[in-house]
């Protein structure tokens, strides 16, 4: 019986010293810190004045060492008095069950127990950081940044589609981890430039500071050497590889979710990262708020820096897409059949750059010279298995040949009776028949706002109600913009 009670006071007594501690960390540092560091330790034992704390990797005991040292030391002091001392118990990812974890001594005075020699160094450090990029071995210098070239900013065309996005970018290739922008995500559906945005700030971070390690990687390409790494334990290798990048970015990372693992390790090695102002570049295909099954604690984090959007490109911005492919490649073509195309596809820069090619390609088979009529025959055929969704260009533009006018006039600030209405019937059937925002409409249509495009759509239902003519002019342009279909 004695032997238990005393065995019950031990277990209270080291407890209560270590949640004393805490107590005062708690105070000194932030709250999302103290979660990330403090919480996962456990109080083990308390023996002549030293108390031994169980963290969950090296990495943690690393950090702890780098950056809360002083503040331990503090803690103990106070709890235990000028001879107190403080041990980690360091849990090894890479040990079997039945190898005990080892232990490293924190002097209360001088240097961290990192610094003593007697202190064991766990294998896979002391072996080398195996590189997934580059194996065996590893120097910073000779990581392959993975970024292609062409992929530039120099090839990138700006609209009001992407402006936002592409100033941001630019913005952090010019101070990497120095601006509010970390993390920057770029979020868009398919097609729109979000990978190319993403080479384009990496390969400009590279030309502007050459030392610096630039890591371009899918994220399949990251789950599957998360996966090898599992296979062959050595995920410690794995997570520290990535915390010594110097600017990091991952494509595609709507393909974590649901991926619980992945996840967990991604949160560590971005918190790393970030709390050493390193450069966080995420590309998605939706908003973080519509993401489903991604763990809350990352979504919070994609929030502290830039979440900025690519939209589809209006009629302007995919014809000097259009003009800028034709002048890399040294391809010529009239105006008829560049706006042709750009009318014809309106939802992906990838198809609409594929539409040419596909062109150029017929045209240069047949030994035939690329006109509009052949155009026509390879746009057809390239959507034929598609659905042709209507856009806003579209329907402007049958509008303006309906009632005769140029589309800078309707997107004009003009009053004019008639061009006022013909900007109202373009909103309301934008709004009826696309999938676009009303700020888009908005955007489209000379730059007005929601509440504008709102309007306009109540004043057309209205007229449509109450004037037959008006009525009439309505059901036609409705039988015109479905034979686009």
């Amino acid at each position: 019986m004695p032997k238990e009670k005393e065995s019950t006071s031990k277990i209270i007594n080291e407890t209560t010293v270590w949640e004393n501690c805490l107590k005062l960390i708690r105070d000194n540092v932030n709250p999302q810190n103290f979660k990330t560091w403090f919480e996962p330790i456990k109080a083990v034992k308390l023996e002549q004045n030293t108390l031994t704390i169980e963290v969950p990797s090296q990495f943690v005991y690393e950090w702890l060492e780098e950056h809360y040292i002083g503040l331990l030391r503090k803690t103990i002091k106070r709890e235990l008095g000028a001879e107190g001392r403080l041990e980690y118990s360091i849990l090894m990812e890479t040990s079997s069950q039945a190898e005990k974890p080892y232990t490293v001594k924190l002097p209360a005075k001088g240097n961290s127990g990192l610094k003593n020699p007697s202190v064991p160094m766990p294998q896979q450090i002391s072996g080398g950081i195996r590189n997934p990029f580059i194996i065996p071995g590893l120097k910073k210098i000779d990581i392959d940044s993975q970024l292609i070239s062409n992929y530039s900013f120099e090839n990138l065309v700006e609209g009001d589609c992407n402006r936002l996005a592409r100033s941001a970018g630019f913005a952090v290739a010019q101070k990497p981890g120095g601006t509010s922008f970390n993390p920057l995500l770029i979020y868009g559906s398919v097609g729109l430039g979000k990978t190319h945005l993403a080479h384009a700030i990496g390969i400009e971070i590279k030309n502007n500071f050459p030392n610096k390690t630039v890591l371009y990687v899918p994220s399949e390409k990251f789950m599957h050497q998360f996966v090898d790494a599992v296979k062959n334990n050595s995920q410690n290798d794995f997570v520290h590889f990535y915390q010594m990048m110097d600017v990091l970015i991952i494509d595609d990372i709507q393909f974590f979710t649901g991926k619980e693992k992945t996840q967990d390790v991604f949160f560590h090695i971005f918190n790393h990262l970030h709390q050493n102002n390193k450069q966080i570049i995420l590309t998605c295909d939706k908003p973080p708020v519509d993401l489903q099954n991604m763990e809350q604690r990352l979504l919070s984090r994609f929030k502290w820096g830039l979440s900025a959007d690519l939209q589809v490109p209006d009629l302007e911005t995919r014809i000097a897409i259009l003009r800028k492919k034709m002048y890399v490649d040294g391809i010529e073509l009239s105006n008829e059949i560049t706006e042709y195309i750009a009318l014809s596809i309106t939802n992906n820069i990838r198809e609409l750059e594929g539409a040419l090619v596909s062109i150029i390609a017929q045209s240069s088979l047949n030994k035939k010279p690329i006109t509009l009529e052949l155009a026509k025959q390879m746009i057809d055929k390239f959507v034929k298995n598609t659905v042709h969704e209507i856009s806003i260009d579209y329907i402007q533009k049958i509008v303006c040949d309906y009632f005769e006018l140029p589309l800078e006039v309707l997107k004009s600030k003009t009053r004019k009776r008639e061009v006022v209405q013909a900007r109202q019937l373009a909103m309301y059937f934008s709004k009826q028949l696309t999938k676009s925002s009303l700020s888009n409409i908005g955007m489209h249509c000379g730059g007005k706002d929601h509440a504008t495009v709102l309007h306009a759509c109540r004043t057309v239902n209205n007229l449509i109600d109450t004037d037959k003519k008006f009525k009439a002019q309505v059901a036609d342009l409705q039988k015109r913009i479905n034979l686009s279909r």
